[in-house]
This record gives C-alpha cells, structure tokens and sequence, in this order.
C-alpha cells in the first residue's frame, strides 16, 4: 500500500461504515430486494476491475445456451446512452458498452442488454415475445435490489480479497465480510499448475462457510490471433515486435503470457474501458510505423478489440476460463441453481 493510500484508511472506515449499513438494511427488509420467478445468476466482484468477470460470464453461456434460452444483462459500463437497450445487428460499442458489445458479437443465440436500473432491466426481458429462460447479471454483487438465485463470487489469486481494504486505502468495493453472500466463490487467474496444497491454504484463509463453495480457475489463450480480415497463428508471430495496447485493469498476466512466448513486447497501457481519443489513435499508429522491424504486429484484448477494430489494423487473442480440478462440479451446480 501507498503512504498516500494510507493516509486515506480514515475514510475507508468511514465507507466501510456506510456500506455495512446499507446490507444491513438489505438483510433485515428494510431496503426491499426483488426476486423472480426465473433464475437469475449474479457474477461480481468485491473489488473494483480485473477479476475476470467478463471469461466467466462467457463460461456460463457456453456451459447454459444449449439447453436454456440465455440472457446477460449488464450496466453497460461507460456507454454513452441511458436506460434500457436490448442489443441488435445495427447497435454500436458506445451504445452498450465494452463487454456487453463482445458478448453479443461472440454469442448470436443469446439476448444482451444493458440497464443502469437492473430491476427495470429484468422486467423488460421478461416482457419480450420469446423472453428468456435464465438471466446472467454482469458486475452486480453489491446491486442488491436484486435478490439472485445465486452469488457467484470473483477474487483474483494474486490479490484475494481477503487481503485488501475498502476504498479508497484499498480496492474493495464494500469490506471482506460481504463475501458471506456467495454461494460460489472462484479465485480466478491462478498459476496452471497451483498445487493442491496451495489451494487448501487459500481455502484456509478464506474461512467459507460450509454452505459456499470453492473453486479455483486459470486463464487459457487462444493459439490464434484474429483481426477483422485474418485469423494468424500465434507461433507464426513469435519472433515478431508486438506493440499491445490495452484498456482493461489488470493486463499483467497478457503481458506476461507474450513474454513467455519471446516477444519483444512493448505495452501501450489505459484504463479500464478507455474510449480512445483521436490523437491516442495517431499516437499508436506513429508508434507502429517507426518500428523498422519487418515482423510486427498491434494486438490487444478481445474486449478492446471492440473499440479499436474500425480505427486501427490490430489483432486481439481471445482468452477462456479453466477449472483446476472440480470443473464438471461447477458445471453441475449451476444447472442444478437454473433447473
């Protein structure tokens, strides 16, 4: 932590106060929470960004749309527009935001839609001709008008929650003792090869409950890079300069990933979910073209990928979920939650 980050913990005490108070009066009736008569399955976070909210999300429609009509329903996270909008062939990134824009392009037999007010957002599923059979709800852990059927629970190996402090000292959106509303707990972006005595220990810390459950994920990339005109093999590009540009909050281990494969990379890093300025285009465009090197390429996230596409000649490699160990258990505990 930061001196300046510590000189702040006063008021994390004082946010950590307020949020307690709000779930209480969640929890005692005081502050109504909805609940449906369709299973809606909540994916969220303690902490702000870089959880791997968006790789789940995805895993969840692959292992759900073959048996059930799925819907993901999102804020829509600095879209330039309000209230609700139901994704469709003519809609724009801007619209709908970053992810839900990925979502609807990857998956065609699903509905995406976008709501500040989640409630609202539900209803106007329900109200469709052909609505659907279950509702995925993106980043809303600490949305509680909504009472979901379950909680599913992100924290990143390298920075489980258990370690942090609320805002603003820390990351945390509200203080550690929320991760109780969980019903699955999945610590994301672990090593591939997290030994099952590290797992126990992480267990240990976590002190769930017997009711929660634990699971413990890895990030596997695409052997492939795709563009708007051309799909190209990774190792067809091993030995090129990579100029990766990327706008999500925690690119670290992509970064790490291209340098395990002897990239020669240089990181043009924003925030997360940055609308790139005209000038930052011409910037990275000036910065490729001074690259003498005869193999180079532009890549980035498949979720930046989506702003970028129509602005710059660049790549992105898409990234999957993968369970290490106890897979088919997670599986079948989210069919047995929507069935």
């Amino acid at each position: 932590m930061s001196v300046f980050r510590k000189l702040l913990f006063p008021f994390s005490i004082l946010y950590d106060g307020v949020t307690f108070v709000r779930n209480k009066l969640f929890d005692t009736g005081v502050f109504r929470s909805t609940a449906f008569d369709i299973p809606v399955i909540v994916v969220g976070n303690l902490s702000v960004g870089g959880t791997g909210k968006t790789p789940q999300i995805e895993y969840l429609v692959r292992l759900l749309q073959k048996n059930w009509k799925v819907a993901v329903l999102s804020r829509g996270y600095k879209r330039k527009s309000s209230g609700f909008l139901l994704a469709n062939d003519n809609i724009k990134v801007e619209e709908i935001g970053d992810e839900p824009f990925q979502f609807f392009n990857k998956f065609k037999e699903i509905y995406v839609a976008v709501d500040e007010d989640r409630v609202h957002g539900i209803n106007k599923l329900k109200s469709l001709e052909n609505p659907p059979d279950l509702i995925l709800l993106d980043d809303a852990f600490q949305h509680r008008k909504v009472n979901g059927k379950t909680n599913v629970l992100l924290t990143p190996y390298s920075d489980l929650y258990i370690d942090d402090l609320v805002l603003p000292a820390g990351n945390l959106r509200e203080g550690r003792r929320g991760a109780k509303r969980a019903s699955i707990v999945v610590v994301t972006k672990c090593p591939g090869d997290l030994s099952i005595e590290e797992q126990d220990a992480i267990r240990l810390r976590l002190k769930l409950t017997t009711e929660q459950h634990l699971f413990f994920t890895t990030i596997q990339y695409s052997n492939i890079l795709k563009s708007e005109k051309q799909e190209v093999a990774l190792n067809e590009i091993e030995d090129s300069k990579v100029l990766l540009v990327t706008g999500i909050a925690n690119p670290t281990p992509l970064v790490s990933y291209l340098k395990s494969k002897k990239m020669e990379v240089e990181h043009v890093k924003f925030g997360d979910h940055h609308n790139f300025s005209e000038d930052e285009i011409i910037d990275l465009k000036n910065r490729f073209e001074k690259n003498t090197s005869k193999n180079k390429v532009i890549l980035t996230t498949e979720k930046d990928f989506m702003r970028l596409k129509s602005r710059l000649d660049v790549y992105y490699i898409e990234i999957e979920v993968a369970f290490l160990g106890d897979g088919e258990k997670f599986d079948n505990l989210i069919k047995g939650y929507v069935g």
